[in-house]
């Protein structure tokens, strides 16, 4: 309010100002109204100065006027006097008419009158400069130099420059306005520390988790040696039928330690892997058989009741099998852990697409379906995304990591990853065939 204050009151000095140069303007074009008993008393000394033999040169110059002695009131010089309003009286000399005396005083005044009104005019047009002048830099000052500040400002921000601060100055008149956007840069300075403090910790936590889930592992994988040594040794000693069980114990010992192996594994790609760089794990397709999907799923019985509706195409298609073998026992494992329902495999090929390129592509479909609650509709669009997890994965253990995996090496393999509901949750894997 006091800025406003300051404008309006200066505003009304400058209109006051403009106020006294048109009062002294109108004052100028005043003039004083002719005495005609002066003149007619100088008319009557110039008649007698005539009478007693002046000479005209003198008599014009002792009373400033024109004397023409011509009778005719058409005369050239006469008309030019009335044309410019000169008061003209006729001259008599010895009761004798001779001519006319004229006083054009009007001219003069006119050019005093002129000169006057150019000087005021000049000196309100300086007036008016000098205003103008002291208002641009007040406009500059108050309203161009913060906004300037301000792009500037918003310039190092977007480069990530937060060091600099955003200079506040006692008369700016976004001075609010400005504080808070130099609090905006100092809260994003903050967050990034936060940030990058947070990234530190996960980093720790994974180093820590990998080598706290390696140890139980390699003692798993050591375990399962013994028995599985111990089963085979016995089953040589026992009848035909306990040797069968034997055996399903030995083939259920080499899962184990099968899937000790690919949890080993895994922690040496992942979670040794900076998480903020997952996208630089090796994927590396080749030519394969699509066949050896169907076992893929055999081999995940014990997440429950997997049903293959029919047999895959045989054709090849671009997949790394490590990495395709890891895609399905996510999915699947997802679908066991949530679902808890049977889970039904579908195999189907696609009609050729069209790319953006204008190139044509075929791909395998496999399509996992299982018969649960499905996804949130809130959590849907977003279960691909890293460290995400949805509001029914709260009670499970996980990092939020799987399906973004699963989307990755989809991609990276040539094909692509879609999920959906449908009386159950859906997933649809595309292979590019060769």
């Amino acid at each position: 309010m006091k800025r406003i204050a300051k404008i309006f009151i200066s505003f009304t000095v400058l209109m006051i100002i403009a106020l006294i140069g048109f009062i002294k303007l109108a004052k100028i074009t005043e003039y004083d109204k002719r005495d005609i008993l002066d003149y007619n008393d100088m008319l009557f000394r110039i008649e007698d100065d005539l009478k007693n033999g002046m000479p005209e040169e003198e008599v014009e110059s002792k009373y400033g006027c024109s004397i023409v002695f011509d009778k005719k009131i058409n005369n050239q010089e006469l008309a030019e006097y009335y044309a410019s309003g000169s008061l003209v009286l006729d001259l008599v000399v010895d009761n004798e008419y001779i001519g006319k005396v004229a006083w054009n005083d009007f001219e003069e005044w006119y050019h005093s009158a002129h000169m006057e009104f150019f000087k005021a005019s000049f000196m309100m047009w300086g007036i008016v400069l000098i205003s103008g002048y002291v208002l641009i830099l007040f406009l500059f000052s108050t309203f161009i130099r913060p906004i300037e500040n301000l792009e500037k400002f918003a310039g190092n921000v977007a480069k990530g420059e937060l060091d600099k601060p955003l200079p506040i100055h006692k008369n700016n008149m976004f001075g609010a306005f400005v504080e808070g956007f130099d609090l905006m840069r100092e809260q994003l300075k903050a967050s990034g520390e936060r940030e990058r403090k947070a990234e530190i910790a996960r980093r720790e936590l994974i180093q820590g988790l990998s080598h706290d889930i390696k140890t139980p592992l390699a003692v798993i994988k050591a375990t399962c040696e013994v028995i599985e040594l111990k089963l085979s040794r016995k089953k040589n000693d026992v009848s035909d039928a306990e040797r069968e069980e034997y055996e399903n114990l030995i083939e259920k010992i080499e899962s184990i330690s099968d899937k000790a192996d690919t949890i080993s594994a895994l922690m040496s790609e992942v979670m040794h892997a900076n998480l903020e760089q997952l996208e630089a794990v090796d994927v590396n397709p080749s030519e394969e058989d699509c066949t050896i999907i169907e076992n893929f799923f055999k081999n995940l019985s014990d997440y429950g009741n997997i049903i293959l509706e029919n047999s895959i195409h045989s054709c090849l298609v671009y997949m790394d099998k490590k990495r395709m073998e890891q895609v399905i026992d996510n999915i699947v494992g997802n679908s066991y852990k949530y679902a808890k329902t049977d889970i039904k495999v579908h195999f189907s090929v696609t009609d050729d697409m069209t790319l953006a390129d204008g190139s044509s592509l075929c791909f395998v479909k496999i399509t996992i379906r299982d018969s649960g609650p499905g996804v949130n509709s809130d959590d849907l669009p977003l279960i691909a995304e890293k460290y995400y997890r949805g509001k029914n994965a709260l009670d499970e253990s996980g990092y939020g990591l799987g399906m973004y995996l699963c989307r990755l090496y989809m991609e990276k393999q040539g094909g692509g990853m879609d999920y959906y509901n449908d009386n159950g949750f859906v997933v649809e894997l595309l292979l590019r065939k060769v």
